[in-house]
């Protein structure tokens, strides 16, 4: 024991440094420059990726710019072919007078006087009945790369007035003048009408002419001319029409009758039902279009049979469908661009992970070829789109980027089975996002199930690199 010590204590007072570094090995320290550490390329691959945001906010301008455009062409097109129609009547439009009295006081004689007062006006009353049979065909109409949806509609109305109900408005200070009647057709676009309109009233056949709209409706009014006073005589009166439309968008009726009913056909596939009422019965068929049926019963209508003095705003109680293009080659364009610093992150991180577990070295502009050529993908969709449709357009130039990136790795990455898993991770990425932008009502849980796998995946493959340096 003694010997040992003494051994070691003149082995540390020939070569302290020997003996201190056999006691307590000092600390090793990584040399390596900063820029060429893990962290270093992270934080500019990083960097990077937030660069490209520039790049791919243009060209969600251009996206914005082309479906500015794509609606003003449209509306050019519906203002020559036909608006929305709205559409409501016969109304029975009957003038009358109103005896009023007042009380005035004589200031010289102070004796009171009754003044009595006549007053011009007219009284509007709705059908008991009203039944609508329409047929809505619809076309595409194109100007340059861009196009419209429009439809012709054929309306067929039928109902009754009832002798009772037109009576039971009468009172002792209005006098009618039932011989002066006419009948109103309300409705919201006359230049998009294509028949010769006529009325059948009472075996009895009616022209139907513009006239002037001064009520709250604010509608464009068709009218007839005078219909005589002989209906008064029957119990009821029968009335029917036709009218054809052509229109854009979207098709409402207003329910004038006590009891309204409207049956719809039309061979859109993607309608959508609003308004005041949703139809009793439906069906949609992806091939042959929808059927549609409503009807409106007297405690259901909320207002009146009949005003007088104005015909008041009904366009709340409107109702109809919409001619819905639920998601547009444009619309799809600009919610594929917003998936691309997604896209673009994604494919770096497995860039990123390749290069740290096979220690292979990529420099900076390597990285920013690659993410250029994910952001020429969005111009290359919507130019394609502009001349085919989004399905085709997408799938050729995610195929064109993806064979791109793949051979441009293939030098990078130095071995087929690499570059090969690039193809593949990008193949998977365009194919996702493509499945998000056709789903509607399940968007986001396929997108958060699609998300959660990817960092699951990120998470196992990056489980074994040394993050020290």
């Amino acid at each position: 024991m003694l010997f040992a010590h003494n051994w070691r204590f003149n082995l540390y007072i020939r070569n302290p440094k020997i003996f201190f570094n056999m006691e307590n090995p000092p600390k090793t320290y990584d040399n390596t420059p900063f820029f060429q550490t893990t962290t270093a390329r992270l934080l500019m691959v990083g960097f990077l990726s937030l660069f490209l945001l520039i790049p791919l906010q243009l060209v969600r301008n251009l996206i914005f710019e082309r479906t500015e455009r794509q609606r003003e062409v449209a509306k050019e097109i519906t203002q020559k072919w036909g608006d929305s129609v709205t559409v409501y009547g016969p109304v029975l439009k009957v003038p009358y007078t109103e005896r009023s009295t007042e009380k005035r006081l004589d200031p010289t004689t102070k004796k009171e006087s009754l003044i009595e007062h006549i007053e011009k006006k007219t009284a509007y009353f709705f059908p008991d009945r009203l039944d609508n049979i329409s047929k809505a065909d619809t076309q595409r109409r194109s100007r340059g790369n861009y196009e419209s949806i429009v439809y012709t509609v054929n309306m067929t109305f039928k109902g009754t007035f009832s002798r009772l109900s037109l009576s039971a408005a009468d009172s002792a200070d209005k006098s009618f003048q039932w011989d002066q009647a006419t009948l109103l057709l309300c409705t919201t676009d006359l230049k998009g009408i294509r028949n010769e309109l006529s009325i059948k009233w009472g075996g009895r056949s009616f022209g139907l002419a513009p006239a002037m709209a001064q009520d709250a409706d604010a509608l464009s009014r068709l009218e007839t001319g005078y219909i005589g006073a002989d209906f008064l005589q029957r119990d009821r009166t029968d009335f029917s029409f036709d009218i054809t439309y052509n229109g854009a968008n979207q098709i409402r009726f207003v329910p004038v009758g006590r009891t309204t009913s409207v049956s719809m056909t039309s061979d859109w596939k993607t309608p959508g039902f609003q308004g005041n009422f949703i139809p009793a019965e439906r069906t949609i068929n992806a091939s042959t279009g929808f059927i549609a049926d409503w009807k409106v019963l007297p405690v259901s209508r909320p207002f009146s049979s009949h005003y007088f003095g104005q015909l008041p705003n009904l366009d709340p109680y409107a109702f109809g469908v919409d001619f819905v293009v639920p998601v547009d080659e444009y619309l799809q364009n600009d919610r594929a661009s917003k998936y691309g610093f997604l896209v673009i992150g994604l494919t770096f991180l497995v860039f990123f992970l390749m290069q740290t577990i096979n220690k292979i070295g990529i420099h900076l502009f390597q990285y920013a070829m690659i993410g250029i050529a994910l952001v020429m993908f969005y111009t290359l969709l919507i130019s394609i789109t502009e001349h085919s449709s989004f399905s085709f357009a997408y799938s050729i130039a995610a195929v064109a980027v993806v064979v791109l990136i793949s051979l441009y790795s293939l030098s990078i990455l130095r071995q087929p089975k690499r570059a090969f898993f690039i193809c593949a991770s990008l193949s998977t990425v365009y194919a996702f996002i493509f499945v998000i932008i056709q789903l509607e009502d399940y968007a986001l849980l396929v997108g958060s199930i699609g998300l959660f796998a990817i960092l699951a995946a990120v998470m196992y493959f990056s489980r074994k690199i040394e993050w020290k340096n």
